[in-house]
């Protein structure tokens, strides 16, 4: 009888430690799975966040203004291109990559400068740093530093 006491003692304790490690894991994955649904969550607002500003620049934005942001969109690209391809091809004619990747950056900086000037054209133009160019003006002056740029990257290249 002392022998049966001790297996269903030994059996009982087995069947507790088994509960104890089974309510252990389960502790263990209640904060993993929470905090794959709080990684969820963050994505989900970052997305809602970004789809909000999205629409709203889509809806505030005037047709000129994201004609330049598609340009200067482009010439990012262009340039992000040139570089990787002269780090994966190589840059044998250096003065070439030199011309084009200048070309992209300088058009991009005048492309910037010109945007700032219509955007400000479209607000209150009393409180503006611009008040007194017109937009005329601005793609008049625009189109001049693009020339003068691009002489001087051509007469870079040879």
């Amino acid at each position: 009888m002392a022998k049966k006491d001790a297996t269903k003692k030994a059996a009982q304790a087995a069947q507790a430690a088994v509960a104890a490690h089974t309510e252990d894991e389960n502790v263990k994955t209640i904060p993993k799975t929470s905090q794959k649904s709080n990684l969820a969550g963050s994505f989900n607002d970052v997305l809602g966040a970004v789809e909000a500003t999205y629409n709203d620049y889509l809806q505030t934005l005037t047709p000129r203004l994201k004609l330049i942001d598609t340009l200067l969109v482009f010439l990012v690209a262009l340039g992000v291109l040139q570089f990787v391809y002269v780090l994966l091809i190589g840059n044998f004619p250096f003065n070439a990559f030199l011309g084009g990747f200048i070309s992209c950056v300088g058009q991009f900086v005048l492309t910037v400068s010109l945007r700032m000037q219509y955007a400000t054209a479209d607000k209150d133009r009393a409180s503006s740093i611009f008040s007194s160019i017109s937009p005329e003006v601005a793609f008049g002056e625009y189109v001049f530093a693009s020339l003068i740029l691009h002489f001087i990257v051509f007469h870079f290249i040879n």
